[in-house]
């Protein structure tokens, strides 16, 4: 098998192919052009969206070119594939500047350089259609009972599938006709739940340029999908009680990203080495046989400076070692300011919980107290009427709370 197919098997970035013999014989032969889309229905990338990012990422290394096509057009309909209800509409506007930023996080990721790696926008051939061309040109090639038994439309069927979003997979199956003409792109990679939207795309092209045995060898394309990445618990991968875990630093503090890498359950580090990290797959057995706690301190590490750079993992980790070992550089940990006047006067623990965000109402701060889940400058809280002035200071003169075993803000006075 092609070294390339293998590298990402052994990954985890496999779990279907159109005609996985075929793809890898095409690939022996020399580079060949993929894509994988997103569509910018919010400001942000989550490191769930990056799953196909990664394996671009290898891809490129073993000389293929990679296609990172922002979704401009789609974004105005929204896919429904993995979707329990429809997506919130949003303007044209909104979807425009979401293409802005999304672009500038996967340059920074990929490293556009317009040949190996590139992005394109499915606006540029969405956006003006003729709807009555485009159903007369390619929805004459769709099968409305096939498209009924993918997954994806057959889950929305129970709760209701709009038309609009019913017309999602033409669209899709439409941008791989377009790059395949555009660029020759050959193969479309994504996540399991687009499988349907993948396969129909293929269908499309073989449909419109195929004909002669010589055509259809010509024009041949593929689909190739990963896992749908869960944890060991089963629920989403990079999400939290919170929400996304963003690559946007206002969304998603560097920390909280940290921390989130730092804080995954025993069985799924080893998977999102693989998956998350460019480490080789020796050095990830061998951290991974070791101490538990170290091997998620260096998946954290690596994925962060990944995502954010190495300064900034580097400033993560210290924050992390002063908050939990007191070892490291405190001033790294997450810090609220708070008015000084407010602390010479006294301030209610209740209250000094809810200001530093580590509790959301006086209800909760109570609760933490009382399940002695609360800490102080390292020291357990028990009286949650404890009033906290300029005595409880350390001796930076400043305040470490800790909620829980995750949760931590460092508190100066201004």
């Amino acid at each position: 098998m092609n070294i390339a197919l293998e590298t990402l098997k052994a990954r985890g970035f496999f779990a279907q192919c159109t005609d996985e013999q075929a793809l890898s014989d095409k690939m022996d032969k020399g580079p060949i052009t993929f894509y994988v889309g997103c569509d910018p229905t919010g400001p942000s990338l989550h490191i769930g969206h990056m799953v196909p990012f990664f394996a671009l990422r290898h891809l490129r290394k073993f000389g293929h070119h990679g296609i990172a096509l922002i979704g401009g057009g789609t974004a105005r309909i929204g896919d429904p594939s993995g979707k329990t209800e429809m997506r919130k509409m949003i303007t044209y506007e909104q979807i425009d500047d979401n293409v802005k930023h999304i672009q500038a996080q996967l340059d920074k990721f990929i490293g556009f350089d317009g040949e190996t790696a590139f992005s394109d926008n499915n606006k540029h051939w969405l956006a003006d259609l003729n709807y009555i061309d485009f159903l007369r040109d390619i929805g004459s090639c769709f099968s409305v009972n096939k498209m009924l038994t993918f997954e994806a439309y057959k889950q929305r069927l129970e709760r209701g599938l709009s038309f609009i979003e019913f017309n999602y997979q033409l669209l899709q199956a439409y941008d791989f006709y377009m790059l395949h003409q555009r660029h020759n792109c050959v193969l479309q990679i994504g996540g399991d739940d687009q499988w349907g939207n993948i396969t129909a795309g293929v269908d499309l092209i073989r449909r419109k340029l195929g004909g002669t045995e010589e055509l259809n060898a010509e024009h041949q394309v593929f689909g190739l999908t990963f896992p749908l990445i869960t944890r060991s618990d089963g629920k989403k991968m990079g999400k939290t009680e919170k929400g996304a875990i963003f690559l946007d630093e206002s969304l998603t503090s560097v920390f909280d990203f940290f921390q989130y890498w730092r804080n995954v359950a025993d069985p799924d580090v080893e998977k999102f080495f693989k998956l998350f990290t460019f480490l080789e797959l020796d050095e990830i057995s061998k951290i991974c046989s070791g101490d538990i706690n170290a091997a998620k301190e260096r998946l954290a590490y690596e994925v962060t400076s990944i995502i954010h750079g190495k300064e900034k993992a580097d400033s993560a980790l210290a924050g992390a070692k002063a908050a939990f070992s007191g070892e490291g550089d405190k001033t790294q940990m997450p810090t609220v300011e708070i008015e000084k006047s407010s602390v010479e006067a006294g301030i209610g623990v209740l209250n000094l919980f809810v200001q530093a965000g580590l509790c959301a109402s006086n209800g909760e701060a109570r609760r933490l107290i009382q399940g002695k889940g609360a800490s102080l400058n390292g020291e357990v809280l028990e009286n949650p009427t404890q009033v906290i002035n300029l005595s409880n200071l350390d001796k930076d003169g400043e305040l470490v709370l800790k909620a829980g075993k995750k949760k931590f803000a460092r508190v100066v006075l201004k």
